[in-house]
């Protein structure tokens, strides 16, 4: 076969593609135009033995009540970027997907978000991921994963849906904001304490000259020296008030912003905590022995804001305290030996506390 019939073969294969693609094209659109969502399909794309936060029935009830047509609605005027952003408004909604297959099937891939632990606080019920973002946890939800609970108070309102860290990071911002804003609030005291301290160096260098000229008497003189000097002490007198009243607003102005600058620290510091407790809860759930044994941990707050936990054990009816979350392997190896040489042998029932807050020892309490 010479070189120009084997060109011409190849160019009217590729011709006949083009064709057969065009055409397939064409009858798919066609196709499409009068196509209806025949039915819908919803798919957890990674549901596993922890549980389920998102149900089929679930998303059903959000396009029922959203309104948004499905079945029996023309595939072109399906609405799919508003159902992927109806489904994905929810917190434990990681990522939604949504398309409609050859067939007319209106198929949502729904990827749920994996939570860490659950907050059993005053006023919260809420889960929240080990990259901390919280969101409420849904009605009917079943997840089994640690639970908090105690009075601790979390960097965040029980509402918030999202990253802590960003929400922690929107009230900062809103607190240098403040400190800003009361700098500002300093500028009139600054032109108020330049015009006083003018005024006083001016009654400094004010002077009274003996009038020779008119043949002034000392007498006269004396008298004029005498009301100076006294109008002198009254503006100075003025103008130490006015300094001690200008003083007295910079210290009001500046006692508000070290409270702000303490409030920017405490909402720090406050985070800084809520992320040792979540990697605190991670390391009991990578230990198979300890995931298994503490059942509910107990945070609190202490008067002098440290975190502090007690741990719920499944075995015996002791609460062991574990205090700071600070030195946990150490803490948790020693409460390991005490398991393993002293309740083994003395039985799990002895003690109401085992407390592990101190160096070296571990104190027992019936």
């Amino acid at each position: 076969m010479n070189r120009t019939l084997r060109y011409t073969l190849l160019t009217l294969m590729w011709v006949a593609v083009a064709a057969y693609v065009l055409a397939a094209g064409l009858s798919a659109r066609r196709r499409r135009a009068v196509q209806t969502v025949a039915r819908v399909d919803v798919e957890v794309v990674d549901s596993s033995s922890m549980g389920h936060l998102v149900s089929t029935s679930r998303v059903m009830e959000w396009l029922a009540q959203s309104r948004i047509p499905t079945v029996g609605a023309e595939v072109r005027g399906v609405d799919l970027t508003g159902i992927e952003a109806l489904i994905a408004r929810n917190g434990f909604v990681d990522r939604a997907a949504a398309y409609v297959t050859y067939d007319g099937a209106l198929h949502i891939a729904i990827s749920q978000r994996r939570p860490l632990v659950r907050l059993l606080l005053d006023g919260y019920d809420t889960y929240v991921t080990e990259e901390g973002f919280a969101f409420a946890a849904p009605r009917a939800s079943s997840l089994y994963v640690p639970v908090v609970t105690g009075t601790y108070r979390p960097p965040f309102p029980a509402s918030y849906a999202g990253r802590v860290r960003e929400w922690v990071d929107e009230r900062q911002a809103e607190v240098r904001e403040r400190i800003a804003a009361i700098e500002r609030d300093k500028y009139p005291l600054y032109r108020r304490e330049r015009d006083n301290d003018r005024r006083l160096s001016d009654l400094r260098r004010e002077r009274i000259r003996r009038a020779w000229w008119r043949l002034e008497s000392s007498e006269s003189f004396d008298r004029r020296v005498a009301e100076l000097r006294e109008e002198k002490a009254r503006r100075r007198r003025a103008c130490r008030y006015e300094a001690r009243l200008i003083q007295q607003e910079f210290d009001r102005l500046a006692e508000r912003q070290r409270a702000a600058r303490r409030e920017e620290k405490k909402l720090e510091k406050s985070y800084q905590d809520f992320m040792k407790l979540l990697t605190f809860v991670a390391s009991v759930e990578e230990d198979d022995f300890w995931r298994s044994e503490v059942v509910q941990i107990v945070a609190r707050t202490t008067p002098s804001g440290a975190l502090e936990v007690d741990l719920v054990p499944r075995s015996g009816n002791h609460i062991v305290l574990f205090g700071r979350l600070e030195d946990e392997e150490r803490k948790f190896d020693k409460l390991m030996r005490f398991y393993r040489s002293g309740l083994s042998g003395l039985g799990w029932g002895e003690y109401r506390t085992v407390d592990l807050r101190y160096e070296g020892q571990v104190v027992c309490k019936r």
